[in-house]
């Protein structure tokens, strides 16, 4: 047995987390070519490397077949429901920064936070005889801030594309989706709410609350905890 770390199997956000442990005297590679998702674990004994997408972490945390995982706060939240009862946050990253917003259209001057939202959804429905359109991956995120907020009259629809291209394709009239610079948002015409904040989020390293722990795996565990302790 040793103890599994799940970590982003490409792109920016798995080298960003190769170099955040090598900072800490661990260091991860893959073990194969890029189509393998294989990876090796150097600087400290009893951890194996485990390589999957960043939306796969949060199910494998929460079904206790890895022990550590680096993920977005954002991925955590919206796939695990009492999320908290599931993982704990070790360390935040300081790297993937994106907030998770409602954007609507920019030529909707006379709306500009979630209470003209809501009067806008109420006089699109009245006006459309349907509900306005929020294009999103995140339905859980979203439909609980809404609800919290007092916006009623709108739909949520899944976007698995460009979330951002939705208005302008005339298939949602408004977006819940991560963005970090905003530019995307601009170059599609679209603006943020000002209380229109739903969630910051970054890459964070978890541990499972639920995976088996043998007394090696917990004298790693300890030791890893230590090592990413440090600055």
């Amino acid at each position: 047995m040793s103890l599994k770390l799940g970590v982003p199997s490409k792109g920016r956000l798995m080298e960003k987390t190769f170099s955040w442990f090598e900072k800490r005297g661990i260091t991860l590679s893959r073990s194969g070519s890029d189509r393998e998702y294989a990876g090796k674990v150097e600087g400290i004994d009893g951890v194996s490397l485990i390589l999957l997408s960043a939306g796969e972490i949060p199910r494998e945390l929460a079904a206790g077949r890895i022990h550590l995982g680096v993920t977005g706060i954002d991925l955590v939240h919206e796939k695990l429901p009492r999320w908290e009862q599931q993982v704990e946050e070790v360390s935040q990253l300081g790297f993937g920064k994106a907030d998770l917003i409602i954007a609507i259209p920019a030529c909707w001057v006379d709306v500009d936070t979630l209470d003209d939202l809501d009067a806008a959804a109420a006089a699109f429905r009245k006006t459309h005889s349907h509900r306005l359109r929020i294009a999103t991956k995140y339905h859980r995120l979203v439909r609980e801030f809404l609800t919290e907020a007092g916006v009623a009259d709108y739909t949520l629809v899944d976007s698995q594309g460009a979330t951002e291209g939705t208005v302008m394709n005339e298939t949602a009239e408004a977006i819940a989706d991560i963005t970090s610079t905003g530019e995307t948002l601009r170059a599609n015409h679209l603006k943020i709410l000002s209380d229109g904040l739903i969630l910051q989020s970054q890459a964070t390293l978890w541990r499972s609350r639920v995976a088996s722990y043998l007394p090696d795996d917990k004298r790693v565990l300890a030791e890893v905890m230590d090592r990413v302790s440090k600055t």
